[in-house]
């Protein structure tokens, strides 16, 4: 059964291993990562727990309090960091990478000479991503995922909501940001921008994942067709446009362009997304891709390795031989294409 399998491949130990007074868990962690449901084999996206935010009067913006911990794979993570570079936020909110392999334990951490792209946990030394949400709170019992926003002042965690913790760095720490007047979310377009991210994450940013861990056949096919619909009108959206709301790049673009970039060389092939390309099959959304990826500091963010390792290598019940394939997808480097909406902005 791949409930069971699940069991078996993502077990977490009862009690946590971090130096600390926290209790264990008092709820089965077996529970946590049962992805599909049994009854219609609909993949269940888990709602993200820790939703503070900075500006709180437990949480003010300060420089070199906060501290992210993010997965290159992931593309809810690869979001803030994307909002990182482009706030040119680094020097005060710092990061930890954990490894690309998630194993039984959940994400870990490694050192960057022991696996290049990985940043080791310097601020809690921990050795697994599931402590510092049971340095947070002792019975948490539910899936260790990144994001995650981290005060390093009151030790615990912040948001775990990547479109919330994007937010924050678009606007809360202006003060030391090196592009404080680049804003992803203008309140005058605020709307049309939730309104677009609100089907795009439906049908394609969580549509991709529906159709990949889909455990019935129906299931798989009300998905991955929902998904090439989204695809279609995203084309469509794109027709004529260089971003996605009115003539400005905005966190809508921010947000797709994660899934975007991993389309081609994970989730047609892994995910059986595979009614199309990016490449071959949406022109307006190949051309835009590369628009926002030759944004400068949006490159730097990428890491295609751990990427593609992440998936092929971590999913084993849908790729038990964990061979990565060979291709990283569209070349987004050439064409060169013009975003001067964009760097206007920046200057």
């Amino acid at each position: 059964m791949l409930s069971s399998f699940f069991r078996r491949l993502f077990l977490i130990p009862p009690r946590h291993t971090m130096s600390t007074t926290a209790a264990a868990p008092t709820q089965p962690l077996e529970k946590i990562y049962k992805w599909a449901d049994p009854k219609d084999g609909e993949f269940k996206r888990q709602i993200s727990s820790f939703r503070n935010h900075i500006g709180d009067p437990e949480f003010p913006a300060e420089p070199n309090r906060y501290h992210l911990y993010v997965s290159h794979a992931c593309p809810w993570a690869h979001r803030t960091m994307i909002v990182r570079a482009l706030k040119g936020l680094e020097a005060i909110i710092s990061v930890s990478v954990v490894h690309y392999l998630m194993t039984k334990d959940g994400w870990h951490f490694s050192t960057a000479d022991e696996t290049p792209g990985c940043v080791a946990d310097t601020v809690n030394n921990a050795k697994f991503l599931r402590e510092i949400y049971f340095k947070a709170e002792p019975d948490y019992s539910a899936r260790f995922t990144v994001p995650v926003l981290w005060d390093k002042k009151k030790q615990t965690i912040v948001n775990n909501e990547s479109s919330e913790i994007i937010r924050m760095l678009n606007k809360d720490f202006n003060q030391w940001s090196t592009h404080p007047k680049l804003d992803i979310y203008p309140v005058a377009i605020a709307k049309e921008i939730d309104e677009i991210n609100s089907w795009i994450y439906d049908s394609i940013n969580n549509g991709v994942y529906k159709s990949g861990f889909a455990t019935t056949q129906a299931a798989y096919d009300r998905n991955v067709t929902a998904l090439f619909d989204g695809l279609d009108r995203v084309e469509k959206v794109l027709e004529g446009k260089t971003w996605l709301v009115g003539e400005r790049f905005t966190e809508a673009d921010v947000r797709l362009f994660t899934t975007i970039l991993r389309f081609d060389p994970v989730y047609h092939t892994h995910f059986k997304c595979n009614k199309g390309t990016i490449s071959h099959s949406y022109p307006n959304i190949l051309t835009w891709a590369r628009r926002v990826y030759q944004v400068d500091g949006i490159k730097g963010t990428i890491n295609m390795e751990h990427i593609k390792k992440h998936y092929y290598m971590s999913h084993l019940n849908i790729n038990p031989t964990q061979l990565v394939p060979a291709w990283d997808g569209p070349d987004l480097d050439s064409p060169k294409v013009q975003s001067n909406i964009f760097s206007s902005v920046l200057e």
